[in-house]
């Protein structure tokens, strides 16, 4: 009996704000999965990651956009979603099979929206637009002039339109121009507003104390001199440590005593992520991908033999993935100010190499290459059933992070008397 390998990775969806409104959950299926033989087994296993799925930690409380094939809507996964929680996607292959069709109607009824994935200028789409919400054109593209023409016809019909395969600053250009609301794709997660490249930062306290915690024997003291400078940086700190996640007895009241209760290992992502997120022109989202990606190539590393980076160098090398975007400066630039093995050096800026395999990996799966992400995982030797497990680990821990840090600790901020930013 074969065994059907089933990945599914989540794509943000933005608005024209950059903000995410949402993620589409896509998942591998097979060539010819159309026939129904392969069509259920598909089903199945994508049925079974789904009732493993915590929708709240997986998706961050965004909704859910997933593409549902008639096996998929006949065994009723829609109803794993609230309503509000779920835009059902639909192809060719649904539209045209009677029983699937029926379906779309009742969950339409029952207050789910669907969208169309693409679009043709055919009867059969025209006679389901009634239940239609949203239409899904692809901008791999750019310059297909089919697309102006969908649009205007989506927009006469108040139909909203979602550009996905946004991958080029082409794509990005003209799918504003069109005037699609919503944007989907690998160039949109990287764009920060316009504003003063942030070369002078390389020296700011941030990088500072990259720098320290990256060191073979980082020391405590300086650590705590270097985020004691930041007011707003030390108090959150703390507020972080004192935070339901670690449920003290005692709280900490100092930075010091909130550096060894935290750890320096957990201190390396949680101030990467604090200090950026001071930064209100920061993206949210393309700071939680450093953050996955980190996670995820370090619970990775631990199946790669003879892997010449630790587990948590493995880890910054994730996390440092996105660093030149977010600086606006080269990624080499700004590499060349931190501490790190040449071997990350080389995987990032060329993928080459043991490291850069892995890090190629994260990033076919990230995109839904899955061809490529199967290739890189055959060469590293990593077992094909544990990647999406680690990844859906990875995506629920970094929520996690993320809710603790934009959360106040008791919903209110500590009294700054009981709060020091000296060593005790």
């Amino acid at each position: 009996m074969s065994i059907v390998e089933t990945y599914i990775v989540r794509q943000p969806i933005h608005d024209q704000k950059n903000e995410v409104i949402g993620y589409e959950i896509l998942y591998q299926q097979e060539a010819g999965s159309l026939s129904p033989e392969k069509d259920t087994k598909a089903a199945g296993a994508i049925e079974d990651f789904l009732l493993q799925l915590d929708n709240d930690k997986f998706l961050g409380g965004k909704t859910a956009y997933l593409t549902f094939t008639p096996n998929l809507l006949l065994k009723n996964i829609p109803k794993m979603f609230l309503p509000n929680k779920l835009v059902i996607q639909i192809e060719d292959s649904s539209i045209i099979h009677p029983l699937a069709r029926k379906i779309i109607y009742r969950y339409k009824k029952q207050g789910y929206r669907v969208a169309i994935q693409g679009f043709s200028f055919s009867p059969r789409y025209f006679d389901i637009l009634e239940v239609v919400d949203i239409i899904k054109l692809d901008f791999s593209n750019p310059e297909d002039t089919s697309l102006s023409n969908i649009i205007n016809v989506g927009s006469s019909f108040h139909k909203e339109i979602v550009a996905y395969n946004v991958n080029t600053a082409r794509a990005l250009e003209q799918a504003k121009a069109l005037g699609c609301q919503y944007i989907q794709g690998t160039y949109v997660a990287q764009q920060l507003p316009s504003k003063v490249h942030r070369m002078d930062h390389m020296q700011s306290n941030f990088f500072q104390l990259v720098v320290a915690i990256t060191r073979d024997e980082p020391d405590v003291d300086e650590i705590t001199m270097i985020i004691s400078r930041d007011v707003t940086l030390a108090f959150s700190l703390i507020k972080l440590v004192n935070s339901a996640y670690f449920a003290l007895r005692n709280r900490a009241k100092s930075v010091k005593q909130a550096l060894i209760i935290l750890g320096l290992g957990q201190l390396k992502q949680w101030i990467y992520l604090l200090s950026f997120k001071q930064d209100g022109d920061m993206p949210e989202e393309l700071v939680k991908i450093s953050f996955l990606r980190a996670n995820f190539c370090s619970e990775l590393s631990q199946f790669v033999k003879d892997l010449p980076i630790s587990k948590s160098e493995a880890y910054l090398m994730g996390m440092f993935s996105t660093l030149g975007v977010l600086m606006e400066v080269p990624l080499e630039s700004a590499l060349d100010e931190l501490v790190i093995s040449d071997e990350i050096k080389v995987a990032l800026l060329r993928g080459e190499g043991i490291c850069g395999y892995l890090y190629q990996l994260v990033l076919c799966y990230e995109n839904a290459d899955w061809r490529g992400m199967q290739q890189y995982a055959q060469y590293l030797n990593i077992p094909m059933n544990v990647i999406t497990q680690k990844y859906f680990e990875c995506v629920e821990y970094v929520n996690q992070i993320w809710r603790d840090l934009t959360v106040p600790y008791g919903e209110q901020e500590a009294p700054e008397e009981e709060l020091s930013l000296e060593e005790e």
